[in-house]
């Protein structure tokens, strides 16, 4: 099997381009500007934190994202096309700015060295957001498990940028588990809660996550539109391992009885 580039992997994304709109347009070639220069100019010194009523649209941001992707698909030393076709999904590229993405998807995909200071650089942009770099973390997960499986290259890779972003073990396992599935008796992981939290707590911890995780929500700190079906899939497990807990905690209390 040989390692498949973003440039000549022609296979279409499952979800259509969007189109452009001009101020679209204008942010990739901006991001083309920037990613030809030297990498460490893509790091936004200036952004202290990161406005909760501004859209994610920042270049240097955009294409610290992309390295990471990039580098993401090469963590198990070969680069799919179901890969590509993962990251494709994520990023809504204008056509006219497709081959240059491209470009810059392919020289970030030669080696997996340095992601970390990208995954630096997005931590300090928003590190008063941790629903966005959780967004950041599902999208890795998305472009990791495309080809079937997640490696043990691929987990240290996530669980590194998780520690950058500032998640704990547990916060880790909590999303990696609504992204990788568990078992159908771990709910409690899902949600990220102790088995000993009461029900009126219980009930708090899933309002506030399902809050959190509105695709409406993501939808509205900027994301592509094409991760509105991610969201979907994370709140419909949300709701499942809920509904589960209060199953059990039922059956249990006629137990009791």
């Amino acid at each position: 099997m040989t390692s498949c580039s973003y440039s000549n992997d022609r296979t279409k994304a499952i979800l259509p381009w969007e189109s452009p709109e001009s101020t679209q347009v204008g942010l990739w070639r901006k991001l083309i500007e920037i990613g030809a220069r030297a990498a460490d100019l893509l790091v936004d010194r200036t952004a202290d934190s990161f406005p909760q009523d501004r859209r994610i649209d920042d270049a240097s941001f955009a294409a610290a994202l992309i390295a990471l992707s990039a580098k993401m698909a090469k963590a198990d030393g070969l680069v799919t096309s179901d890969e590509v076709i993962a990251f494709r999904q994520i990023f809504s590229v204008p056509p006219e700015a497709e081959k240059d993405v491209a470009k810059l998807f392919d020289m970030f995909r030669e080696t997996t060295l340095g992601y970390e200071s990208y995954a630096k650089q997005i931590a300090r942009k928003f590190r008063c957001c941790p629903f966005v770099l959780e967004d950041v973390l599902d999208g890795l997960f998305h472009i990791a498990k495309a080809d079937g499986v997640v490696t043990d290259e691929e987990e240290k890779f996530l669980h590194t940028v998780s520690d950058i972003f500032g998640f704990s073990t547990r916060e880790y396992r909590r999303i990696r588990a609504s992204r990788l599935g568990r078992e159908p008796d771990d709910p409690y992981l899902i949600l990220g809660i102790d088995e000993s939290i009461s029900d009126d707590d219980l009930k708090t911890a899933f309002r506030r996550m399902a809050s959190n995780n509105h695709p409406d929500r993501v939808l509205a700190r900027g994301l592509p539109v094409e991760l509105q079906e991610l969201a979907n899939a994370k709140m419909a497990m949300i709701n499942l391992a809920y509904d589960k807990i209060i199953a059990e905690r039922a059956v249990d209390q006629n137990l009791v009885h």
